[in-house]
């Protein structure tokens, strides 16, 4: 009996090379362990995302699962810092084996040291500058011939976190009387005011129960400032404070008024206190001007030996910005404002300042 072969369509072949798996490359560089071992391990390295490399053209941001984003990220910014500490390091041994023929430090480039020159820079030495600081509104106070008198109010219906600052403020400035609103208008209050011999007048603004804003009118022919205030932590807020300030007359210091509009802003803020110290109260007040925002702090300084000496806040501390400084009392109608904050002109440039 005849057997014949039937021959195998060309669809089941195929049908069978899909089923068929993948063969297993061998490493030709050495043994079949070895190369197995060494598979293993790269395997490993690109599963685990913290012995990952990093590509040289790689971004965090492609990568789409937020956990192993955030891994990286991390992983990059540590690299980073070790490779700034190790800069950091190799520096200090090559000054340190110079010694004295080492080449100076680098300064830093800020803000502040890359500010824009202003041409209303005031120099101290100045006689215009002299001349119009002897006859300005403010002369009397620093001649010893008119003492501050104070009074501190607030707007309509203040709630009590307002309250309670314009109380710890009146503790602060020598002289100073806190008034409630009862609904009078600024324009009533200041004739009041000046027939009381009163010298400034302060209203504490406030929006959501949270102070938001000052207006400093030096009685009886001006100027007026109107400041936005912000950061605002009364003494309970604040962490190693010290005891209640004493009615001693504080020291106070004006740092950074460098234009003629700072320079008459600090002297408008260094009218509110007597030009007479008491030394024994150790009482420090400062305003200091930092990229024309005014950081207000209270202090009380303390000798711990002949050459150490520590500092305690008292408290309150808060920021104020200029939004505009007004010729005369104040007047939001007819007004003349000497400067206005216009932020979209005036704030286009960071490294330009005002004050």
């Amino acid at each position: 009996m005849d057997i014949t072969e039937v021959p195998v369509s060309q669809g089941n072949t195929s049908k069978k090379k899909k089923n068929k798996k993948p063969k297993k490359t061998v490493n030709p560089g050495g043994d079949g362990g070895d190369g197995g071992a060494e598979t293993k391990e790269e395997k490993m390295e690109k599963s685990d995302p913290s012995t990952a490399a990093f590509p040289p053209t790689f971004s965090v941001s492609e990568i789409k699962n937020k956990q192993r984003r955030h891994l990286m990220f991390m992983k990059l910014k540590q690299e980073k810092r070790k490779q700034k500490m190790q800069l950091k390091k190799k520096k200090k041994k090559e000054r340190d084996a110079l010694g004295d023929k080492a080449p100076p430090k680098e300064v830093p480039k800020t803000i502040e040291n890359q500010r824009v020159y202003d041409e209303t820079t005031v120099d101290p030495e100045d006689e215009e500058i002299a001349f119009d600081e002897g006859t300005d509104e403010f002369s009397s106070y620093f001649n010893g011939i008119t003492n501050p008198k104070v009074l501190i109010t607030t707007s309509d219906r203040p709630r009590g976190r307002t309250v309670k600052f314009c109380e710890q403020l009146a503790t602060v400035i020598p002289n100073a009387h806190v008034y409630y609103r009862r609904g009078l208008a600024l324009k009533r209050i200041i004739p009041q005011c000046v027939a009381r011999n009163f010298t400034y007048l302060m209203v504490i603004n406030e929006d959501r129960k949270v102070p938001n804003g000052l207006v400093l009118c030096h009685l009886p022919d001006g100027p007026t400032a109107h400041f936005k205030v912000s950061s605002v932590r009364l003494r309970k807020e604040m962490k190693r404070r010290g005891k209640d300030p004493t009615e001693h007359h504080p020291e106070v210091i004006l740092n950074n008024f460098t234009t003629r509009l700072g320079h008459s802003i600090g002297r408008l803020f260094a009218a509110l206190f007597p030009q007479d110290p008491q030394f024994v109260g150790r009482q420090v007040a400062t305003f200091h001007n930092q990229r024309d925002f005014i950081f207000f702090r209270f202090h009380r300084y303390i000798f711990k030996n002949e050459k150490k000496v520590g500092i305690q806040e008292l408290g309150p501390r808060f920021t104020l910005k200029l939004r505009s400084l007004q010729k005369g009392t104040f007047d939001s109608k007819f007004g003349e404002y000497e400067w206005v904050l216009k932020r979209h002109e005036m704030d286009a440039c960071r490294r330009k300042f005002q004050l």
